[in-house]
């Protein structure tokens, strides 16, 4: 028996139907999860929505060296994404970019003037003392004497100063801002007491209140703090602005339970976000709850010492401090002794709401300022036609692709363009989850991305078609072409898909602003590409391979053997014995 002969070992069919279904199942999950997260088209980034587009480059403080680094960054992007919610701009994104680069995308065409004042400035951190705390409605003009209720409210604020220890951590649900909390300090801060009416009163009546300067409030920032709304988003954000940190001035804040907001009035800055050395979210080991703690740097500790001095001798409100960022009070909490180089602020914090305190004491210690690397403005209209314009340029690529597939590959045609419709069909569902999921916006770029990526995809049935092809002209039928040209198409895909995926991510890592679109919509086709020829495209050309209308080689099917000059089957014919009889001797 003759041993077979060696040769390349043919690959298996396998069992196409379930590379099939695992598409379908796949493309259902994916279009499931679109529909039920409620966004059923992608994210479009400025170019394409309009708006406005700001890029800030973090640069160093003289004789600092790597303070460039994620911890800092992420802390500047909650700074920056609260100035701009500040705005009243919805679904406004602040996001890092690369290592040292923050872009802030304020969509619906903004005030580009405003959006450039809000976050090209570097944030400020002030500790102000607390002249008075009211609720953040307006102040109604006072019609009768207070006198009455001035006294239980005084029995109101004594009782809840004493039981401060006891119901700090039962006032309720934290909130998970930073502006409800630090409502207290351990040994030296105490909870924040509630609003006291009877400071309220002294205010109504025209009463100077006692502050830890001798600087009392204007009769127009009396007024000021009396009209202010604080439950009016622009009434907070133009509260106190332009005023110089050595005058007094009126804030908002969030009240202790986080739901409704307080308004103040607030003597100058006695210490500034500089003075912060450090400030660490922990768990304090006898109560078990949340702290913040701060450290001030020398020159901050005197300063600190002296304030925390004056304020522990007043009566509440006055006994507190506001830390005030950006124009808002963050945290007030109140003083019952001299402090200097330590604080420790509890409450009803949770990790969570910890953190966010301690980023924003931080913030005034980081060694950061920001830089405006640019600035793009567009208006709606302009973005529609440009969506408009990129969708007729896609439109007219994948039409040249599918004309030239049906022209040269007649039937195979079919299962370019079914291949086509998958790649398109998944590319779709997964760019709109990548929206609300990581906050992926589409772009002008992107798509450009997008319409490179129908060449990619194509090109990658071209070579598989071409090899069956090969082994068609070599004499073999239609269904062992399939399986033996699959091994040889497979490794130039991988290699050529490896190459473009290569490219993006390369491009993505060493670019910033929109060419990094391009690159993640590059390699994100690229690897759907490898998905698709695996699981599909090769799958049901096996399945066709079974079909009487290409395993003919009709000549409609793009195999016919007679078009592509196939060579006849190689048949050996056997040896015939030299006749018998005999020979003639050759002559020389």
């Amino acid at each position: 028996m003759a041993a077979p002969k060696k040769g390349r070992r043919q690959s298996a069919p396998g069992k196409p139907g379930r590379s099939l279904v695992f598409i379908l199942i796949a493309l259902v999950a994916l279009t499931g999860g679109m529909f039920l997260s409620g966004h059923t088209t992608p994210r479009l980034g400025i170019d394409l929505a309009g708006g406005t587009s700001i890029t800030l480059e973090a640069k160093n403080e003289p004789g600092q060296k790597n303070a460039i680094n994620p911890a800092n960054m992420n802390t500047a992007v909650d700074i920056i994404n609260n100035r701009v919610n500040g705005l009243g701009v919805s679904e406004a994104e602040v996001q890092t970019q690369g290592d040292k680069n923050i872009i802030v995308n304020i969509p619906k065409g903004s005030n580009e003037k405003q959006a450039r004042e809000q976050v090209g400035t570097t944030a400020q951190l002030y500790f102000r003392p607390v002249i008075t705390q009211a609720p953040g409605q307006p102040t109604p003009e006072p019609s009768t004497s207070p006198s009455s209720g001035t006294d239980k409210e005084k029995d109101k604020d004594k009782a809840t100063d004493k039981a401060t220890d006891k119901a700090t951590d039962k006032a309720g649900s934290p909130s998970s801002t930073p502006t409800s909390q630090g409502r207290a300090v351990s040994e030296a801060l105490k909870a924040d007491p509630t609003p006291s009416a009877s400071d309220k009163a002294k205010d109504k009546g025209g009463k100077k209140d006692e502050t830890p300067k001798p600087d009392p409030a204007t009769a127009k920032l009396q007024e000021q703090f009396t009209k202010l709304d604080c439950t009016d988003k622009k009434a907070r954000a133009e509260a106190g602005r332009g005023i110089k940190p050595s005058d007094p001035t009126i804030a908002c804040g969030k009240s202790p339970d986080g739901k409704t907001w307080d308004k103040f009035i607030l003597a100058p800055a006695e210490l500034n976000g500089k003075d912060v050395d450090d400030a660490k979210a922990a768990i304090n080991q006898q109560s078990g709850g949340w702290v913040v703690n701060m450290e001030f740097t020398k020159g901050g500790s005197k300063k600190f010492s002296q304030t925390t001095t004056k304020l522990s001798q007043q009566q509440p409100p006055q006994n507190q401090f506001a830390i005030v960022l950006d124009g808002e009070v963050a945290s007030a909490p109140s003083v019952r002794t001299t402090l200097s180089s330590n604080a420790e602020i509890s409450g009803s914090f949770n990790q969570e709401s910890a953190k966010d305190l301690a980023n924003i004491l931080s913030y005034g210690a980081l060694p950061l300022t920001f830089h405006e690397q640019s600035v793009t403005t567009v208006s709606p209209a302009l973005g529609g036609e440009q969506l408009k314009a990129g969708l007729i340029a896609g439109a007219i690529g994948l039409a040249l692709v599918i004309i030239y597939l049906v022209a040269y590959y007649r039937g195979l045609s079919l299962i370019a363009i079914a291949s086509l419709l998958v790649s398109a069909a998944l590319t779709y569902t997964i760019m709109t989850l990548l929206g609300p999921t990581i906050k992926f916006a589409l772009n002008l770029p992107a798509v450009c991305g997008a319409i490179v990526a129908i060449g990619i995809t194509a090109d990658s049935f071209i070579v598989f078609f071409e090899r069956v092809r090969d082994e068609i002209r070599e004499g073999r039928t239609l269904r062992p072409a399939v399986e033996r040209g699959w091994p040889r198409a497979r490794r130039t895909i991988l290699v050529s898909d490896f190459v473009s995926f290569l490219a993006a991510a390369v491009l993505f890592v060493v670019t910033v602003g929109k060419v990094q679109g391009f690159a993640f919509t590059l390699g994100l086709t690229t690897l759907l590409d490898v998905v698709v020829v695996f699981f599909f495209t090769k799958p049901l050309m096996t399945l066709m391979a079974r079909k009487k209308f290409f395993a003919s080689g009709h000549k409609w099917s793009g195999l016919d053997p007679e078009r592509l000059g196939a060579k006849p089957p190689l048949r050996r014919s056997r040896r015939t014995a030299p006749p018998a009889g005999p020979v003639d001797p050759k002559e020389a």
